[in-house]
C-alpha cells in the first residue's frame, strides 16, 4: 500500500477539519446545541472518530465555532472603524450582530455556555469588546449617542433586540430590526436623562457568562 507524503497528510487533515467546522456550524445554526455529533459527521462526510480526533469533546467543537463567529463579528466591526459616519457605522455593527444571532442559533446559545471557559473564546470576546468600544467612542465623540453609553452596552442591547423578537422569528422575519431601531433612538443624546446604574464592564460581562454555564 502506498502511503501519503506528510504534506498531503497535513492537507487532508486541514481539509477534514475545515469541512467538520463548516458542517458543525451549519448544523448548530439550524438545530441549536442539541444537534448530535453523528449528525455533524454525516453532514461533513466523515466518521465520528474523525470528529473526536480533531475535538475531544462536543464543547471543544462548539468553542471553535464560537471563536469563528466572534472573530467574524469583530472583523465586520473593524471594517467600519474608518467609515465616514460614526453613527451609521455603529448602527450597522449592531445590525450585523442582531442578524448573526437571528441566523445562527448556536451563536446565541453558545454565547452563554460552557465555551466561555475556553481561553481562545475569552480572547476573541476581548477583541470584540475592544472593537465595540472603539465604534461607540467614535459615535460618542460625534455626539450621535449619549456620553454614558459603552461598547458593552452596545453588545447587550444588540442581544436584547434579538431576544425580544426571537419567539416570532419564523412568523415575522426581520422584526428584530424594528426593535433595534427603537433601541438606537434611545441611545441618542436628545432629551436623555441620567441612567440609574453604571454600565457593566467587560470583566463583569465575562464573569456573568461563566456563572450562567
Amino acid at each position: 500500500m502506498t502511503s501519503k507524503p506528510p504534506g498531503r497528510l497535513r492537507a487532508d487533515a486541514a481539509h477534514n477539519r475545515r469541512a467538520l467546522l463548516d458542517a458543525a456550524a451549519a448544523t448548530f445554526a439550524e438545530q441549536g446545541m442539541d444537534a448530535s455529533i453523528a449528525q455533524i459527521a454525516a453532514r461533513a462526510g466523515i466518521g465520528k472518530g474523525t470528529v473526536f480526533r480533531h475535538f475531544a469533546t462536543k464543547e471543544q467543537l462548539v468553542a471553535a465555532i464560537l471563536r469563528d463567529r466572534l472573530d467574524a463579528f469583530t472583523a465586520a466591526g473593524a471594517a467600519l472603524l474608518d467609515a465616514a459616519d460614526p453613527e451609521s457605522a455603529l448602527l450597522e455593527f449592531m445590525t450585523t450582530g442582531v442578524e448573526m444571532q437571528a441566523r445562527d442559533r448556536c451563536f446565541c446559545e453558545a454565547g452563554t455556555g460552557i465555551s466561555h471557559s475556553d481561553p481562545e473564546v475569552r480572547a476573541a470576546s476581548a477583541r470584540l469588546f475592544e472593537t465595540a468600544e472603539a465604534l461607540t467612542d467614535r459615535a460618542r465623540r460625534q455626539g450621535s449617542v449619549r456620553d454614558d453609553i459603552t461598547g458593552v452596552d452596545i453588545l447587550l442591547l444588540s442581544r436584547a433586540a434579538y431576544e425580544a423578537t426571537a419567539p416570532m422569528g419564523d412568523v415575522a422575519p426581520g422584526l428584530q430590526l424594528r426593535y433595534l431601531s427603537v433601541i438606537f433612538d434611545g441611545l441618542r443624546p436628545q432629551a436623555a436623562r441620567p441612567l440609574p446604574h453604571p454600565a457593566p464592564t467587560s470583566a463583569q460581562f465575562a464573569a456573568a457568562m461563566d456563572e450562567s454555564c
